[in-house]
């Protein structure tokens, strides 16, 4: 699906036109052959690196061909069944354009399309910096979010089943993902903030520099939010030694004081001459015996702390 958007100062509101003209937004989800053949027919995009956009596996890069810079990036995303991962998005800046391309659909761009951020797609490389701001704005809500879970398990660490391990496991996996995503990201802003690539501003170097230093933020809110992860686990894992360290002494306790009283047992069971194997009081008495050593041998283990 493509759809070209321009918006400039003077009409100030957001249209939706047939041809590209200067300034135009060109945004692309899920595209088709005749979706790229208009990208390089009608922009003379480069083929091979749109269809890298399309790759699932796409890694965050820049990459500067015929003056058109095209900046890979990747974008949380919650699936239907409620697993985080991040999609590959494509930014190409041109001369007179501004194309976004990803192989699904990114919510955060409703707020661009329902004009809900005052921008303007005349602006360039200010357009571009608002694309990246909500971009960071995605990750922190997701990290939110996934915090939020961990903190309440945390509290409940007594508690904690086999599910929700499962969980900060797959959370682990989505936060590495995450810090795959935004090291490469801070890298390219890093570079775009040189000037060298990309024509800025004064106002533009502004936003440039707080959206680098809100990806380096990210990367260290992520960076400490996997070592309380791995905390919560470890401690979680503890406990859980700990709990089977004294089930075990339990059940060793409870097997010797049993093996006593079975050896016990087992004597008189012989067809031997034994003491008292004559009285009527011989099974009152062996029973009192049995009775006394269990509670002698629970006492020495509870005075030693083995219980």
């Amino acid at each position: 699906m493509l759809k070209i958007y321009q918006k400039t100062i003077k009409e100030n509101e957001l249209n939706i036109t047939k041809e590209v003209r200067f300034g135009s937004w060109v945004h692309v989800e899920k595209p088709d052959e005749k979706d790229l053949d208009f990208l390089v027919g009608k922009l003379l995009l480069d083929k091979g690196l749109l269809e890298d956009a399309i790759d699932i596996h796409e890694v965050p890069r820049m990459e500067v061909e015929e003056g058109n810079i095209y900046i890979f990036t990747r974008v949380p995303h919650r699936e239907k069944g409620g697993h985080i991962s991040t999609r590959p998005l494509l930014v190409v800046l041109g001369e007179n354009f501004t194309v976004t391309l990803s192989r699904s659909s990114l919510s955060f761009f409703e707020r661009f399309e329902k004009e809900q951020i005052d921008f303007y797609t005349s602006q360039k490389t200010k357009f571009f910096l608002q694309i990246f701001s909500e971009i960071n704005r995605e990750y922190n809500r997701f990290l939110t979010d996934i915090n939020k879970e961990v903190r309440q398990a945390s509290v409940r660490l007594e508690n904690i089943d086999n599910k929700s391990i499962i969980r900060f496991v797959v959370f682990e996996e989505v936060r590495n993902d995450f810090l795959d995503s935004l090291a490469p990201i801070s890298n390219i802003l890093k570079n775009l903030l040189s000037g060298k690539s990309l024509k800025l501003y004064e106002d533009d170097e502004d936003l440039m520099e707080d959206l680098f230093l809100g990806s380096g933020q990210l990367i260290e809110r992520c960076k400490t939010n996997l070592k309380t992860m791995v905390n919560v686990r470890e401690a979680y894992t503890a406990i859980m030694t700990n709990n089977l360290n004294r089930v075990i002494k339990l059940l060793t306790a409870i097997t010797i004081v049993l093996s006593v009283s079975t050896l016990i047992v087992s004597f008189y069971g012989m067809n031997v001459t034994l003491p008292f194997d004559g009285s009527p009081m011989a099974f009152v008495g062996i029973l009192l015996v049995i009775v006394v050593i269990s509670l002698v041998l629970f006492g020495v283990f509870i005075k030693n702390k083995w219980l």
